[in-house]
């Protein structure tokens, strides 16, 4: 193979973040989370690259953009584990590995059609009872949530 072939095929990012090690069938969840389809700034996503790790996996870079935890918390429900690399100037500055916060505060609807906060204007809040399992129990009604059950606002 040639040089020119062995040369990236997605250009590096000046400013931005990337995100690594998402499971590929996870992917465009994480995009749709994150908003994504609605940023101006440019974006790279790639699905079912190689992973020694988890077989197929999937990555996104965003130029010029830098989430805050409550946009990682998001992304924390449905790929815990992923890796973030902060990139200035071309160079990776952080590392983090997402994990899922204790609370989770405005971003999963709870499955009980009787909770306040499906039946008045109120942010749901629910305490991650299992980080590994992903078990969550709503704060008000104390309603546990399996992986499985869990949807996203």
């Amino acid at each position: 193979m040639s040089e020119n072939k062995q040369a990236l095929q997605v250009a590096a990012l000046k400013n931005g973040t990337v995100i690594d090690h998402i499971p590929s069938e996870k992917l465009f969840t994480v995009v749709s989370l994150l908003g994504l389809e609605h940023m101006d700034c440019n974006i790279t996503i790639g699905f079912n690259l190689e992973s020694k790790k988890l077989g197929k996996k999937g990555i996104i870079k965003i130029a010029d953009k830098f989430f805050d935890d409550e946009e990682i918390n998001r992304i924390s429900v449905v790929a815990p584990h992923i890796k973030l690399n902060i990139i200035r100037d071309y160079e990776v500055i952080e590392k983090k590995e997402v994990y899922m916060p204790d609370e989770l505060k405005g971003i999963v609807k709870c499955a009980n059609p009787k909770c306040i906060t499906n039946n008045e204007p109120m942010p749901t809040i629910f305490h991650v009872t299992d980080k590994e399992l992903c078990i969550l129990k709503c704060h008000y009604c104390e309603k546990e949530l399996k992986k499985e059950d869990i949807v996203i606002l």
